[in-house]
C-alpha cells in the first residue's frame, strides 16, 4: 500500500504548499462497486448499471458515476497525506470538481494530490488540496477536485 506523506506539524504542512504528494495504489472499478453506488444513491441510469444496453452506448460498456469517482477521495486521501498532532479531520467541502474523462468498468484508477492552501480556522487549520484521479492508460484525468479538510487541534 502507498505510504502517505506524514506531516508532523502545521508548519511542515504550510511548507509543502505547491508540492505533489506522490501517487496512490491502483484501484480497480468493478461493476459490483458501480451497482452498489447506484443502490446507495438511487442513480440507476442504464449507462452505469445495464451492461447489455451500455454495449450500444457511446462507451461500449458501463461507466462509473462521476460522483462515484469523487467518492473515492476518502480511499485515496489517507494514502497521500497524514497530519499528526490533530484531534480529528473533517471534510469541509469541495470548491470545484470536474470529470474530464469517463471511467469504463474494469478501469484501474489512482490519485495524486497537491496542497494548495493552509489557513487558520477557529480551533484548527483548513487545508485545500487538489486531487487528480487518473485512469491507467487514459490520456486525461477522470476527476480533478479541489477538496477542503479542516483539522482540529
Amino acid at each position: 500500500m502507498a505510504e502517505p506523506r506524514i506531516f508532523a506539524s502545521v508548519d511542515e504542512l504550510r511548507a509543502a504548499v505547491g508540492e505533489q504528494l506522490g501517487h496512490t495504489d491502483w484501484l480497480e472499478i468493478e461493476q459490483k462497486r458501480i451497482d452498489q453506488f447506484a443502490e446507495a444513491t438511487g442513480d440507476h441510469q442504464w449507462i452505469h448499471v445495464d451492461p447489455e444496453q451500455a454495449k450500444e452506448g457511446p462507451f461500449g460498456t458501463t461507466i462509473a458515476h462521476g460522483y462515484l469517482t469523487l467518492s473515492l477521495l476518502p480511499v485515496f486521501g489517507p494514502q497521500l497525506i497524514s497530519v499528526e498532532g490533530v484531534r480529528m479531520g473533517v471534510n469541509y467541502g469541495v470548491n470545484k470538481v470536474r470529470f474530464p474523462a469517463p471511467v469504463p468498468v474494469g478501469s484501474r484508477l489512482r490519485a495524486t494530490a497537491r496542497v494548495t492552501e493552509v489557513g487558520e480556522v477557529t480551533g484548527g487549520i483548513q487545508v485545500t488540496t487538489v486531487f487528480t484521479v487518473e485512469r491507467e492508460g487514459g490520456d486525461k484525468p477522470v476527476c480533478v477536485a479541489e477538496a477542503v479538510v479542516r483539522y482540529y487541534l
